[in-house]
């Protein structure tokens, strides 16, 4: 069945895609991986369960068998998604004071104070503020 494949290309396509400063979204992501690679996906990947490791470890094995603009390509949205995961773990660090202080929230949960982050653009430091960038996040 070609169900993982496909649901790939539906997250690319319904997902919003977020600004970000220097961070691609998962969202354009899943898309470079579906226009470069779907049918290579399809072909050789057929039943992987479309998280990113299993995706990426089925594309690395069949690397042979994949064109050239998927090999390059897959490396890319890979490395990617693993930068905007890494820039959301950040924020906590980042903003560890506004997430107290301004938001009271916890930095155990930071995804709860995002929306204060991000709605409350005063007081809260250029650092804090680069780090919601690239996250994603506004």
């Amino acid at each position: 069945m070609v169900r993982g494949p496909i649901t790939l290309i539906l997250l690319a396509l319904v997902m919003p895609s977020l600004a970000a400063a220097e961070t691609m979204s998962f969202g354009d992501s899943l898309g470079l991986l579906a226009k470069s690679c779907g049918a290579e996906i399809v072909a050789n990947c057929r039943g992987v369960n479309p998280d990113s490791t299993r995706l990426k470890e089925c594309l690395s094995r069949n690397r042979d068998v994949l064109s050239p603009q998927c090999q390059t390509d897959y490396l890319t949205a890979f490395d990617a998604i693993l930068k905007r995961v890494a820039a959301r773990v950040t924020v906590a660090n980042a903003c560890q004071r506004e997430i107290v202080k301004i938001c009271g929230g916890s930095t155990k949960e930071t995804s709860k104070s995002v929306p204060c982050l991000v709605s409350m653009p005063k007081g809260i430091s250029n650092n804090c503020l680069k780090a919601v960038d690239d996250a994603g996040y506004r």
